[in-house]
């Protein structure tokens, strides 16, 4: 493992990632307290428990997810050293002159996996297994084991991500990487008419990073005649990123592949999207007044904004060569000459605050179902406890014929209130059916049914003109799915709510149904896909879509978006509706365990008078504890409700550190002592195939 202190990075994005990090540890703990401290006191139903534990796992296993975008010669992975790996004194990610980056990098931490280099070579290009599948597939990866405790060692192993082979046309041809209708985007043929391409299709780098091991997500891509070759990259990495960072040289500006990456691949206004004008230094005249050179930065800074239509604010000149070199010689002048902060403070103010704010929700919303089950079931108890202290109270000096009595109003109450089992059977089945036809309208088969339509619709169309209508009525089939669902759970809510009625007014219950599932910001889903993937299916893309490898492999990657959607919202319908049932059951099991105990307490104090007044203590002593579990209870809510929405932590305000250099006798990156940070769920991982993206129900609309 690796050591670097966790008090060494401490700049913007770093440190409120960090303090994000420290929020989500703080909170799982107080959620974690309060389900251990439920479960002690048999307060922890099914529901409480699922509903507790999914939302713990959120907290511990959320990615954040940004992706680096840049033709070659950029700077974009000097840039990702500055940003990330300046603790190891020296660069990690290749950034030599030339091209470095030839497949996707992807660099995360999986605790369950050792730190190592995982390749997929290019030929499983030819097999039509989509990156997705192949994730599954550890046989179809070359391993290679990292020295993550030697910076040089770790930074050669990197090395391999730049490796390249010689192939024929015909098959460059196959692996995507040689077009005839496009002879401008091919690479360059040698005298003996080979082509080179990429040694990798895609690179997997699992190090024990501080920022890694906090659930961030690194996703280095290559160049544009390598983000064409791969469709899985375009229509499911860059779309699932939570903030795409888009890397220009500043002596070029935007040029003509740089702005078919910007067309083709980040023009969607769903994306979360930064310009980085690199290399400003290049830039300096020295022959020109500090006036005229930052008046020349300023003007390609305005030209990149018109040409990229992006706001000004969006794009930020620096220079990642100098902020790597500040960050390991400990140069605070420079550093702040190289204008890299600026970029990390629009990454820390901007994108965090907006997944702290999902976590909140979600946890407030969480602890609000739980708190008033627990509530309910509590109150419960001490009715019946205040009853049966009542019934022997009223039992003091009275003669065993009143005992008598007593034990056959509780057997009346007992065979009068197991009446009710009738009407819960009858409820429960029309429950099951009504709930099972829901979940089939939300199930995979007719999903898959109207996205091969769309599909088949598109091959169908002339050119592939028609394929922009196909695909907006797919969505717009896929939302009145959503609606009929909605109008389909008011129905088993309006059900339930009679029923609970009628259990309440002539059996005693307390039963009270909560607001149905908000299935709005499914809907918000499927309008960001859509946002998304629309671009590819326009006017220029049409000779794309022509190819049935792009085709098929952009079939797959919607479905499975679409289908963690949908699971999604099957999955939080079928929660709410597990909770209501249980609640029914919790309830039905209490009053049962209290007509017991009520006999039992009769028929003791039948037995033996003696026995009433420590009877009576018994019962008071437990109304008593019931009442310390209450109050210790809400104090538990109320302290993770504190936790969740405090902005200290959260906020990354901790006064910054000073910068200083990393000890040269110290080959370490860094990473032992940092805090064991979360690793989340979400959500789109198991089924996208694709284990960085978060869950669909956080995923919000991104202005650009």
């Amino acid at each position: 493992m690796i050591d670097i202190p966790i008090d060494t990075p401490h700049e913007p994005f770093v440190r409120s990632l960090d303090a994000m990090g420290q929020w989500r540890a703080d909170l799982e703990e107080r959620v974690r307290e309060l389900v251990r401290y439920l479960r002690e006191h048999g307060l922890l139903d099914e529901s409480a428990h699922d509903l507790l534990d999914s939302l713990r796992q959120r907290l511990a296993g959320e990615k954040l997810v940004v992706a680096f975008v840049a033709e070659f010669s950029r700077g974009k992975s000097e840039l990702i050293n500055a940003i990330f790996f300046a603790d190891a004194g020296r660069r990690i990610m290749p950034a030599t002159p030339g091209r470095t980056t030839m497949c996707p990098v992807e660099l995360r931490w999986e605790p369950e996996d050792p730190p190592g280099l995982s390749l997929l070579p290019i030929d499983t290009r030819l097999d039509g297994a989509s990156l997705s599948e192949l994730r599954s597939q550890p046989r179809a990866w070359e391993q290679r084991i990292i020295d993550v405790k030697d910076p040089e060692s770790f930074a050669d192993a990197l090395k391999a991500v730049m490796g390249t082979r010689s192939a024929s046309i015909e098959e460059a041809r196959a692996l995507g990487f040689w077009n005839d209708d496009l002879p401008e985007d091919n690479p360059p043929m040698t005298d003996d008419g080979q082509v080179e391409i990429p040694l990798w299709r895609h690179a997997l780098i699992n190090v024990p990073h501080p920022l890694l091991k906090r659930g961030l997500v690194v996703i280095d891509t290559p160049g544009l005649n390598a983000i064409g070759a791969e469709p899985e990259l375009t229509v499911g990495l860059l779309p699932s990123a939570h903030v795409v960072v888009f890397v220009l040289g500043a002596d070029t500006g935007v040029t003509k592949s740089d702005l078919a990456i910007w067309r083709d691949h980040l023009s969607s206004q769903a994306l979360t999207r930064y310009v980085v004008l690199n290399k400003i230094d290049a830039l300096h005249d020295p022959l020109s007044s500090v006036e005229q050179n930052e008046a020349q930065i300023a003007a390609q800074c305005a030209s990149v904004a018109r040409t990229l239509e992006m706001p000004s604010a969006r794009v930020f000149p620096l220079s990642a060569r100098q902020a790597l070199e500040a960050r390991v010689e400990g140069n605070a002048r420079l550093l702040v000459d190289s204008r890299l902060l600026a970029l990390e403070q629009a990454l820390a103010q901007q994108l965090l605050p907006q997944r702290r704010a999902v976590f909140e929700q979600l946890t407030l919303e969480a602890l609000s179902v739980v708190q008033q089950s627990t509530g309910r079931n509590l109150t419960d108890l001490r009715r019946h406890l205040v009853e049966q202290i009542s019934e022997l109270r009223g039992l003091r000096g009275k003669n065993s014929s009143k005992i008598n009595l007593m034990l056959q109003r509780v057997a009346a109450e007992t065979a009068e209130f197991e009446s009710c089992t009738t009407q819960l059977q009858a409820m429960r089945a029309v429950h099951t059916r009504m709930l099972k036809d829901l979940l089939v309208a939300l199930s995979g088969e007719p999903l898959r049914g109207h996205v091969d339509g769309m599909i088949r619709s598109i091959r169908d169309s002339l050119l592939k003109l028609g394929a922009k209508r196909s695909f907006t009525q797919l969505f717009a089939a896929l939302r009145r799915v959503l609606d009929e669902t909605h109008q389909r759970e008011h129905d088993i809510r309006d059900m339930l709510a009679a029923s609970f009625t009628r259990l309440n007014t002539e059996f005693g219950f307390s039963l009270v149904l909560g607001q149905t599932t908000d299935l709005t910001r499914f809907r918000d889903d499927l309008a960001l896909i859509e946002r998304n993937y629309i671009q590819y299916l326009g006017l220029t893309q049409a000779m794309r879509l022509a190819q049935p490898r792009f085709l098929e492999q952009f079939r797959r990657m919607l479905m499975s978006r679409l289908r963690v959607v949908f699971e999604s919202a099957a999955s939080e319908i079928e929660l709410w509706n597990r909770t209501a049932s249980a609640q029914v059951d919790g309830q039905l099991r209490e009053r049962r365990r209290a007509f017991k105990r009520r006999r039992e307490s009769l028929e003791r104090i039948q037995q033996a008078s003696a026995e009433l007044e420590v009877r009576l203590s018994e019962l008071e002593q437990q109304d008593d504890r019931l009442a310390r579990i209450e109050a210790r209870l809400n104090g538990l809510f109320d302290g993770a409700r504190t936790a969740a929405t405090r902005r200290d932590i959260a906020s990354g305000d901790a006064p910054p550190m000073p910068l200083r250099r990393a000890p040269e006798s110290v080959p370490t990156l860094g990473i032992d002592q940092a805090f064991a940070g979360s690793v989340l769920a979400g959500t789109h991982r198991a089924e996208a195939g694709h284990d960085v993206s978060s869950s669909p129900s956080a995923v919000q609309a991104r202005p650009a």
